[in-house]
C-alpha cells in the first residue's frame, strides 16, 4: 500500500530543514505539495515556511504565508520567527499586531529580536505588556529580558526578574542564572553576582566570562585574572570569547589606578597578557578575527606597538576595527606619523574609515599637540556625533586651551548634539581650571536636563566648579541632594572647603564621611592633611596620621608627601624626616617637601644635604626643587652653596631659571651684603620690571644701610607699583636708622602727596585653653613695615589698629 503522501512530504521537509538544504529543494517540495493537492494542509505549509526561512528566502515565505487558507498560531509564529530572524522588526511588529492568538513563543520571538537589534528599552516594554496580559515567562523569556537589563544597566528590572525566577523555579537554570549574573556584574553589584556564582551548580564558560567582566569593570583586575585561573583549574571549556574577555582584563590592568601608581602592576599585566596569547595559540584560536582584535587592543594599551604590529601583520584577515585599534594605539603612544601611515594603508586596501577612525585620528593629533590638524579633521566630519565632539574637547583640554573647550561646548549645544557624561566632565574640568562660573552653570543646566542628571562623576565636577568660584552653598546643595554618594563626591566637597580656606569645615566633612561608612582614599587624606596644616592643630594631624596607618596608606607617595609637608609646616621637622626615611618610594614632590621643610625651619645645611642626596640618588630636580633649596640657602646664609646650585640649574639639570630663582639668589646675596654680585645678576635677568626683585633688594639694603642702592630700588618700585606703601616705609626706615631725618620726612611728604597709607597688619595666634577647646586672639603684627608718623626720633611710633 502506498505510503501517506502528507507524511512522506513532512518527512522530506524535516530532512531539508535539518540539512539546511538549498532554495531549489524548497521550491521542488513546494511544487510537490501543490501537485499532490495538499496546499490546504496547514501543517505542511508551516514546515515549508520554516524551510524557506532556513534558506533565507523571506519573500517566498511571505507569499506562502499569504496563500495559506487556514492559518493557525504555528503559521503566524513561523512567519513572525522569519521576520525576527532577519531583523525586519517593523514587519515583525505588524504581523504580531495582526495575530488573533498569541502564545509565549510569539512574545519570546519579538522580545529576543528587539534585544538582538539593540532596542533593549522597547524589548522591556513588550515584556511588561506580556506580563500584564497574563503570559508566563519561560527561561527563554527571562534570558532575553535579562540581556536587555544588562545592556541598559537596569538593575531594578533585573532584581524583579530574579524574584520571578525564584518564584517559578528557574533560578538554577543556566541561561537565567548567567543572565542574572551578567546584570549584577555589569551594574557593579559584585556581591550579588558572587553569591549567584557560588550558588550555581555547574558554572560554564559564560558564567566565568561574566564574572571576569564584572570584576574587571570595577578595577578588581587581580580577582578577574584569578577567576580565569579557576575556570582553567575546573576544566571549564575555554573558548575564543572567554579568551577575548581575559585579554580585556589584562588591558584594563594597564589603565587602572593600581597600574598608574605602580609600574610593577603594568609589567604583571603585560606578562599575563602574553601568557593568554600563548594559550590562544595552543588552543588554535589565534586566527580568529575577534580574538586577534582583542590581542591587538591589549598590546596597544600596553604601549607595546611593536608586538601589536607583528600581530597585525600575522592576521589572516582584517576588519575596520583592526585598523582603528592600531591607529588608536599609535596615537596613545605619541606616534602621530605612524597613525597617519596606517590610515593611508587602510584606505589603499579598500577599507572605508568610519567615525571611530576619525575619532582615533583626532585623539592622535590631540595627544601629539597638533590641534590644528585635529580641528581640520573635525570640521570635515559632516555630522559629528557626541563621541567626535568629546574627542576634540578632550584635545583642547589636554593642551590647556580651556577657553576653546567652553566655546566648542556652546557650539555643540547650539547644534543640539546630545551631551554624555564624558562631555560634561571634560567641560567641567576646564571650568574648574579657570573658574568659568557662567559656563559651569550652563553645564549644570545640561546635566539637569539630560539622562545623566544623577551621574556622580558629573556631580563631583559641578561641586568642584562651584567650590572654585566660591559658591559653596550651591556646591553643598548639589552634594546634599544626590541620591547616593561616592568617594569622589565626598572628596570634591572636602577639597571645596579647603580651597576656600574653610579648613575646619573641611575636617568636619571628613569626619562625617567616615561616620557614614565611606572609606577615605589617598586624595581624601592628602586634602585633609593640608587642612590640618593650615589649622595648625597638632592633635588633628596626628589623628589623621594614625588613621592613615590603620587604612594602609603610609606607602602611598601622594599621601606621604602631604604628611611630610604637614609636619614641616608645624615645625616638627624631625618627625617629618623620620617618616621620610621610612617611605619605600619617593616622588619629586616628596623630596621637595623635605627640602622646603628644612629651609622653613632654618636648617639650611640639612636642606642642601638632602638636595645632594636626591641628586646622587638619580632623581631629577624640577623648578620647585631649586626654589626650595635656594630659599633655604638664603635664609641660612649659605651664599656660596646657593650660587653653586644656582649655576648648576641650567648647565647640569636643564632647568631654566625663572623669577623665583633669581629672587632667591638676589635675596641670599643681599642678606650677606654682597651687593656688587647682586647687581651683576640683577643687570642680566629678564625680570627687571617685576616689583618683587626690587622689594627683596630694598629689604636687604635696609639690613646693611646701603642707601644708594636702596634709593635705586625704591625709585624702581615707585615707577612699577606707585600705590604700594612698602618701598616708602622701608626707605624711610633706612633714613631713620641713619639719623637722616630730613630725607625720612621727605619720604613721608611724598606718601602724603600720593595719598598712600599703610594698611594695618593682623596675625592670628591659637592659644590652647584646654584639652577640648582653643581661643583665637587677634594681635597687632609688629614687623619691618613700621610707619613713620613724626618728624624726628622723639616722635616715631608704630601705627596700627587692634581689631
Amino acid at each position: 500500500m502506498e505510503r501517506n503522501p502528507a507524511l512522506r512530504l513532512a518527512s522530506l521537509l524535516q530532512s531539508c530543514i535539518e540539512k539546511k538544504s538549498h532554495l531549489s529543494a524548497a521550491k521542488i517540495l513546494h511544487t510537490r505539495i501543490l501537485r499532490s493537492g495538499l496546499y490546504a494542509d496547514t501543517f505542511l505549509s508551516n514546515r515549508l515556511i520554516e524551510l524557506y526561512s532556513r534558506c533565507n528566502s523571506a519573500n517566498n515565505a511571505r507569499k506562502l504565508f499569504d496563500a495559506i487558507p487556514n492559518k493557525n498560531i504555528y503559521t503566524w509564529n513561523a512567519i513572525l520567527t522569519e521576520y525576527c530572524r532577519m531583523g525586519e522588526l517593523e514587519d515583525a511588529f505588524m504581523v504580531f499586531d495582526e495575530m488573533s492568538e498569541k502564545n509565549t513563543v510569539s512574545w519570546n520571538n519579538l522580545i529576543s529580536a528587539l534585544v538582538r537589534g539593540g532596542f533593549e528599552r522597547r524589548a522591556l516594554d513588550v515584556y511588561d505588556k506580556m506580563v500584564l496580559e497574563g503570559f508566563l515567562s519561560t527561561h527563554c523569556t527571562l534570558a532575553s529580558v535579562l540581556s536587555a537589563c544588562g545592556g541598559l544597566l537596569d538593575v531594578e528590572c533585573g532584581r524583579r526578574c530574579h524574584g520571578l525566577a525564584v518564584k517559578i523555579g528557574l533560578e538554577l537554570n543556566k541561561y537565567v542564572g548567567n543572565g542574572l549574573l551578567c546584570v549584577y556584574a555589569k551594574c557593579g553589584f559584585l556581591r550579588d553576582a558572587t553569591q549567584l556564582f557560588k550558588d550555581m551548580p555547574e558554572p560554564n564558560e559564560v558564567t566565568f566570562t561574566a564574572m571576569m567582566g564584572g570584576l574587571s569593570q570595577t578595577d578588581r583586575v587581580g580577582e578577574a585574572l584569578e577567576m580565569f585561573r579557576l575556570m582553567c583549574r575546573k576544566g571549564v571549556r575555554v573558548d575564543s570569547v572567554s579568551l577575548s574577555s581575559v585579554l580585556g582584563v589584562c588591558s584594563r590592568g594597564t589603565s587602572g589606578e593600581a597600574a598608574f601608581n605602580d609600574q610593577r602592576d603594568r609589567f604583571a599585566s603585560n606578562l599575563h597578557g602574553k601568557q593568554v596569547h600563548g594559550l590562544a595559540i595552543k588552543l588554535g584560536f589565534q586566527n580568529g578575527l575577534h580574538l586577534g582584535n582583542s590581542l591587538l587592543d591589549m598590546y596597544a594599551k600596553y604601549g607595546d606597538m611593536n608586538s601589536a604590529e607583528k600581530g597585525f601583520d600575522n592576521m589572516p584577515c582584517y576588519s575596520t576595527v583592526s585598523w582603528n585599534i592600531m591607529i588608536a594605539g599609535y596615537g596613545q603612544s605619541y606616534q602621530l606619523q605612524k597613525a597617519r601611515e596606517f590610515l593611508q594603508k587602510m584606505q589603499n586596501l579598500g577599507f572605508e574609515p568610519d567615525e571611530v577612525t576619525c575619532i582615533n585620528m583626532l585623539a592622535a593629533c590631540a595627544k601629539s599637540g597638533d590641534m590644528e590638524t585635529a580641528k581640520l579633521m573635525f570640521d570635515n566630519i559632516s555630522r559629528p556625533s557626541t563621541s567626535s565632539w568629546n574627542a576634540i574637547l578632550s584635545g583642547y583640554l589636554q593642551i590647556g586651551n580651556n577657553q576653546e573647550v567652553v566655546k566648542l561646548f556652546r557650539e555643540m549645544q547650539f547644534q543640539s548634539v546630545p551631551c554624555d557624561r564624558t562631555t560634561l566632565a571634560v567641560v567641567l574640568s576646564s571650568c574648574t581650571a579657570k573658574g568659568f562660573l557662567e559656563a559651569g552653570k550652563q553645564v549644570h543646566t545640561a546635566w539637569q536636563k539630560g539622562s545623566c542628571h544623577n551621574d556622580l562623576y558629573v556631580a563631583s565636577g559641578l561641586i568642584a566648579v562651584y567650590s572654585k568660584c566660591s559658591k559653596l552653598e550651591i556646591a553643598k546643595c548639589i552634594f546634599e541632594n544626590l541620591p547616593q554618594l561616592d568617594i569622589v563626591c565626598w572628596n570634591s566637597v572636602i577639597a571645596g572647603y579647603a580651597i576656600n580656606s574653610l579648613h575646619k569645615e573641611s575636617f568636619t566633612v571628613f569626619k562625617k564621611m567616615r561616620q557614614n561608612g565611606m572609606s577615605p582614599n589617598q586624595f581624601t587624606y592628602a586634602t585633609v592633611l593640608s587642612s590640618c596644616s593650615e589649622l595648625g592643630s597638632s592633635s588633628q594631624g596626628r589623628q589623621v596620621h594614625s588613621q592613615i596607618i590603620k587604612d594602609g596608606f603610609t606607602n602611598d607617595v601622594f599621601v606621604g608627601s602631604t604628611l611630610i609637608g604637614m609636619y614641616c609646616k608645624r615645625g616638627e621637622v624631625d618627625e617629618a624626616r623620620d617618616f621620610f626615611d621610612m617611605m619605600p618610594s619617593k616622588s619629586i614632590v616628596t623630596w621637595n617637601e623635605m627640602i622646603h621643610g628644612y629651609g622653613q625651619g632654618g636648617q639650611g645645611d640639612e636642606a642642601v644635604g638632602i638636595y645632594r642626596e636626591m641628586i646622587e640618588g638619580g632623581e631629577k630636580p624640577d623648578s620647585i626643587t631649586f626654589i626650595a633649596v635656594l630659599t633655604a640657602c638664603s635664609h641660612s646664609g649659605l651664599v656660596d652653596a646657593g650660587l653653586e646650585i644656582f649655576d648648576s640649574m641650567l648647565q647640569d639639570h636643564g632647568v631654566e631659571p625663572i623669577l623665583d630663582h633669581y629672587t632667591c639668589i638676589i635675596d641670599a646675596l643681599g642678606r650677606a651684603g654682597r651687593f656688587h654680585e647682586a647687581e651683576i645678576i640683577l643687570n642680566k635677568i629678564p625680570y627687571k620690571d617685576d616689583p618683587i626683585v626690587w622689594e627683596v633688594l630694598l629689604s636687604s639694603c635696609r639690613l646693611h644701610d646701603n642707601v644708594s642702592l636702596a634709593r635705586r630700588a625704591a625709585d624702581e618700585l615707585f615707577r612699577l607699583d606707585p600705590q604700594n606703601s612698602s618701598p616708602y616705609i622701608l626707605l624711610a626706615n633706612i633714613y631713620t636708622s641713619l639719623g637722616r631725618w630730613d630725607e625720612a620726612n621727605a619720604v613721608r611728604v611724598l606718601m602724603g602727596n600720593h595719598h598712600i597709607t599703610k594698611d594695618p597688619g593682623y596675625a592670628y595666634i591659637e592659644l590652647e585653653a584646654g584639652p577640648q577647646s582653643s581661643t583665637r586672639v587677634k594681635n597687632l603684627m609688629m614687623s619691618n613695615n613700621e610707619f613713620l608718623t613724626a618728624n624726628g626720633p622723639d616722635h616715631l611710633s608704630m601705627a596700627g589698629s587692634v581689631a
